[in-house]
């Protein structure tokens, strides 16, 4: 008896693992990829059509370089120091002093403060009023303009100052967090066969530690990029940087178009330097195991 074939296919159901994942891809496509997506085509898009006339704009502003250079320079200062006290303040808590747990809370309490927060505390300090006069005062030294466009220097130095306070313990809790997997046998090992703190420090830790620093790594270069509050609260406009500029030509100057190519350098050097720390990492990490 022939049995009579439609051809109808079978329908196909979505895998359980898809319905799983679906909500996170709605929240990424609509709180990221359309963001993005319209941040970049009102850069680069007018009435008219297709436009580089924004960015031309944004690149004839003098205040534009002059972001430019102080973000860089934040970010070639921030990095190496924040990352030698990090390395340090984790090596301590590895080697279990006394009263660890309260060294690790009082050098964690920086990521419960927000970014302005925190500018507005230190400017408590820096101000032609503040705490730091105060008590130069008291040694018969007058008092000093640390904030004042004139004095670049010491603006710089209290920026950096309030930076390394507010962000070092977010490296420091991922490089604590990076050597809690690092099994105590390859430390000791190293020790009977005769090798130096040094050099355990060298062989041992930080190519144990890489991973962990490779993520803290990126976060904290595509953080000092969006540096802004803490500059903003401590000198506003005379120290600028590019998130500052960002928000300047939205609010003060009332052109979004600006606004968003600036914010597309902030994006694309953000990415680069993340991609290029991927590569380098692991191009080392490669050479290494061959």
């Amino acid at each position: 008896m022939a049995v009579a074939v439609t051809g109808r296919r079978p329908k196909r159901r979505l895998s359980p693992a898809f319905i799983l994942i679906l909500p996170s891809i709605i929240f990424m496509l609509a709180l990221f990829a359309w963001p993005m997506v319209s941040g970049v085509a009102q850069a680069v898009w007018s009435p008219d059509g297709f436009t580089m006339a924004y960015v031309d704009r944004m690149l004839a502003d003098p205040s534009f370089w002059q972001a430019v250079r102080n973000t860089l320079l934040l970010v070639v200062v921030l990095l190496p120091l924040q990352f030698a006290l990090a390395l340090v303040m984790a090596l301590l808590l590895q080697a279990r002093p006394k009263g660890t747990g309260f060294y690790f809370y009082l050098w964690a309490i920086p990521l419960a403060v927000s970014d302005l927060a925190a500018g507005l505390v230190w400017l408590s300090i820096f101000t032609d009023r503040g705490y730091l006069n105060s008590l130069l005062d008291a040694f018969g030294v007058g008092p000093v303009s640390w904030l004042s466009f004139e004095n670049y220097g010491s603006m710089f130095f209290a920026i950096v100052l309030a930076e390394l306070w507010r962000a070092t313990s977010l490296v420091m809790v991922i490089v604590v967090s990076g050597s809690q997997g690092i099994p105590k046998d390859y430390d000791e090992a190293a020790n009977v066969f005769g090798a130096t703190y040094l050099q355990r420090l060298r062989h041992v830790w930080l190519p144990l530690l890489k991973p962990s620093l490779q993520v803290a790594l990126i976060l904290r270069t595509i953080l000092a990029f969006q540096t802004f509050a803490v500059a903003q609260a401590l000198t506003g406009q005379d120290f600028q940087v590019l998130v500052g500029e960002t928000y300047r030509w939205y609010t003060a100057l009332q052109n979004p178009h600006v606004a968003s190519a600036l914010a597309l350098v902030v994006m694309v050097v953000s990415m680069v330097a993340a991609v290029l720390y991927l590569r380098l990492l692991r191009e080392e990490t490669g050479s290494g195991n061959r």
